[in-house]
């Protein structure tokens, strides 16, 4: 009889899952760099476990992975209270030309809209909506995960939806809507167009900027497309230096990043909604963007 991959070839097993254990991860903690860790630390435990102990590897790494990220939450609970300025998640960026197949963990839940709105849920509550809505898994399956019964998880996951639809949950705009109105800004942008970028911003825009106290950005979310535009001029007006605006898959859709002198300065994202930009999201915090 073959041996179990898990116990012939560990590595290789945890391998086969780290792409959805990436996933709850990133969905979890809003941060490519603290799922990694998340990550390292099941590996670690997955290496110190008897293999033989174990019936259901996959099972094991996702239940070692959410709780965690659970504990990893609870520990950082009040991770926004003394925050400067606006909160935004760590961008996940993947190269536009990847294969489709390792992107297959990519999906309208990664959005930063979305992602902003978790931050509504406690971490059970969150660990659980997730398991249920991003990875299809049974209230049975969610119970053996977080170590409670089957309705008591109905229930959570029942509680997580009500404050997510009291808030608004965000529908995403067709990929062929979101990418007109990304270029069309971000010509119209480059272009000094004032006009241009009013044409596309919903009149109540909103942009945020997350500069974490650590460089220079707007201490509260600007408001009004007027002002938008302004601030995204402005921003433009001010460079002192050369930059140069790329488009890359971020967090599910098409995004755009600005380097100076090929290194990372933002990542910036978007939200659409009746035809509009109804939100604009850029990542400035030095401590969150990618390496070049």
């Amino acid at each position: 009889m073959k041996e179990p991959l898990h116990r012939s070839d560990p590595l290789a097993a945890f391998e086969r899952e780290r792409g959805r254990l990436f996933g709850v991860a990133y969905r979890m903690l809003s941060s490519v760099s603290e799922a990694e860790d998340v990550l390292q630390d099941a590996w670690l435990r997955w290496q110190a476990v008897d293999p033989a102990t174990v019936e259901n590897p996959s099972a094991f790494l996702m239940r070692t992975v959410t709780r965690l990220c659970i504990d990893t939450l609870g520990a950082a609970r009040n991770r926004l209270t003394d925050y400067v300025g606006p909160w935004l998640p760590e961008p996940l960026i993947r190269d536009t030309t990847a294969d489709p197949e390792s992107l297959r963990e990519l999906a309208d839940d990664l959005s930063t809209a979305f992602l902003l709105l978790l931050e509504r849920l406690n971490p059970v509550e969150r660990a659980v909506f997730l398991l249920r809505e991003s990875f299809d898994f049974s209230y049975k399956e969610i119970a053996e995960v977080i170590g409670k019964t089957e309705e008591n998880c109905r229930q959570i996951d029942r509680r997580a939806r009500q404050k997510l639809d009291r808030q608004g949950r965000p529908r995403p705009a067709p990929p062929e809507e979101h990418d007109r109105l990304l270029y069309g800004f971000l010509q119209a942008s480059r272009q000094g167009d004032m006009q241009g970028m009013l044409n596309l911003l919903a009149k109540d825009a909103v942009c945020y900027s997350d500069g974490g106290g650590k460089t220079h950005a707007a201490k509260v979310p600007l408001i009004g497309a007027e002002r938008v535009a302004k601030f995204i001029s402005g921003l433009q007006a001010k460079a002192q230096v050369e930059f140069e605006v790329r488009t890359a898959q971020i967090n599910g859709r098409t995004g755009f990043i600005t380097y100076v002198e090929g290194r990372i300065v933002n990542v910036g994202t978007l939200r659409i909604e009746d035809g509009l930009i109804r939100e604009i999201f850029i990542q400035v915090n030095p401590e969150k963007l990618p390496a070049s």
